[in-house]
């Protein structure tokens, strides 16, 4: 009987080593021998300073499964192979990983996928099921491991991550509500205190996307400081141009539909990318899903600023640091194209 050839996509969930388990048993009871492929796929911002930390810890990981491989086997015919999945190109949505997989799997005449049900690639939740549905789209077969889960409704524990969420929720809605107050006014002040508690103490869990630093979040708020001149700089421009064309007797406007595939974080990230676009006159930002934006552009300079990816690049700085701002362009990745003109 031929080897029973499985890939397994690990990830450092709390679920990791049930689901090796599980790929390890399933794959010899159909089978006399396993090979079994232990692959980490690394998400997009591997470029960013914390990229090798990530590339460290995945080697460490492949270390560890392979460990519970064996183990698991107990003497039986079971081959490993590791690898680490998307050095050499940008991953940052369920699509990518799928079609990552299928490739490998292609490559290695692979015809099942075990799936964690915790996976997260380099994300703070899993993204299982915007992946089950890319794995489908792309004709991979895959089998869900049946682990056993703790509770996702534990008792409420406050710990150093969750006092710096409900630190920053709490400040961020007080300054926001004496913005839209009087912040010398006492009344303000008391009443900004208790709404603010009221909204970090309900919505801390879930305000932010990403994990908070207390060295890098306050960086990432200075940051945004110096990122508000340059959007108006660009809002400014952009007035200018639109201007200029609309008061033309010919109006000479090309509306177009536009794909970006932008290379932030969902999330935060993308919102604010999202958003800015729209603030940008000549653009508006229809969808935001993955990473991918559809975006509707009036003239053709809005639609080249896009394509040259200025605010990409800014929001990349916001929220990544300085290095991470030094990309390629949409337009130089091929991750910009038109969809759609008039008749759209």
């Amino acid at each position: 009987m031929a080897a029973e050839r499985v890939l397994v996509p690990l990830s450092d969930t709390v679920t990791v080593r049930q689901t090796v388990g599980y790929a390890v048993q399933s794959g010899l009871e159909t089978a006399d021998s396993l090979e079994c492929h232990l692959v980490i796929a690394l998400p997009y911002d591997v470029d960013l300073p914390e990229g090798k930390r990530m590339s460290d810890g995945a080697e460490e990981l492949l270390e560890r499964a392979e460990n519970w491989v064996e183990e698991d086997a107990d003497g039986a015919d079971v081959t490993i192979e590791t690898a680490v999945l998307g050095t050499d190109e940008y991953l940052f949505g369920p699509r990518d990983y799928a079609e990552i997989f299928r490739a490998y799997a292609d490559d290695h005449g692979i015809d099942r996928l075990v799936l964690d049900p915790e996976y997260s690639p380099g994300v703070t939740a899993s993204m299982l099921q915007p992946l089950e549905r890319e794995l489908d789209r792309v004709g991979m077969s895959y089998d869900e491991a049946p682990v056993e889960r703790a509770a996702r409704h534990g008792r409420l524990v406050l710990s150093h991550t969750g006092f710096d969420r409900l630190f920053a929720t709490f400040w961020i809605s007080f300054g926001f509500y004496l913005v839209l107050g009087d912040p010398f006014y006492w009344f303000d002040l008391l009443t900004g205190a208790a709404v603010a508690g009221i909204v970090s103490v309900s919505l801390a869990h879930v305000t932010f996307s990403m994990p908070l630093d207390r060295v890098q979040s306050p960086l990432r708020a200075v940051r945004f400081v110096f990122y508000i001149p340059y959007l108006l700089w660009e809002i400014v421009k952009a007035n200018i141009a639109v201007s200029a064309v609309i008061l033309r007797p010919s109006m000479p406007i090309e509306p177009t539909l536009t794909r970006v595939n932008a290379r932030v974080r969902s999330g935060l990230p993308l919102l604010a990318l999202a958003n800015s676009i729209t603030l940008t006159p000549g653009t508006l930002t229809v969808r935001a899903n993955d990473q991918q934006l559809l975006v509707h552009t009036l003239i053709p300079s809005a639609r080249e600023d896009l394509f040259d990816g200025g605010l990409e690049k800014a929001i990349r700085f916001v929220f990544y640091g300085r290095e991470s701002a030094a990309i390629p362009s949409p337009k130089e990745r091929d991750d910009a194209e038109i969809v759609g003109g008039d008749e759209l």
